[in-house]
């Protein structure tokens, strides 16, 4: 490697958001937990998959070939107000998975990590900072 001696313009990734192949013959909703399958690609979360993000919108490929279409994805940020079974006063730092697309839980047993409690909103819900690049907390 040597030091630029020219002007080098890049192709720069702006945000939060990534992008990935999404399995064959399935649907994944905006909203949803995503997770990735044993080949890579992305569904629905599964409890035990590889936390991949949040879908930003619906994406069908119910009568597709994996990866004959992508799910854009938000992978770190702050989820506002989710319901999170488990919830204490003391839960703020303690880590935050998911045992499905759509299930929010501080129980581990075979659950993804996507996160930690960042604030109470309630008795039962809470912001969740989440980042699927490095799942956060304990």
């Amino acid at each position: 490697m040597s030091q630029l001696t020219v002007d080098t313009p890049r192709a720069w990734v702006m945000g939060d958001e990534n992008h990935a192949p999404v399995a064959a013959a399935i649907s994944i909703f905006e909203g949803s937990g995503v997770g990735k399958d044993g080949s890579g690609n992305a569904r629905q979360l599964v409890a035990g998959d590889v936390f991949m993000g949040f879908a930003l919108a619906k994406v069908d490929n119910s009568a597709g070939a994996a990866g004959d279409k992508q799910v854009r994805l938000k992978h770190r940020g702050r989820l506002g107000s989710v319901t999170v079974t488990g919830l204490a006063a003391t839960s703020v730092g303690v880590a935050v998975y998911m045992s499905d697309g759509g299930t929010f839980t501080l129980t581990v047993g075979a659950n993804s990590k996507i996160g930690v409690v960042a604030r109470i909103v309630s008795a039962t819900q809470a912001d969740v900072d989440f980042d699927a690049a490095r799942p956060l907390g304990a």
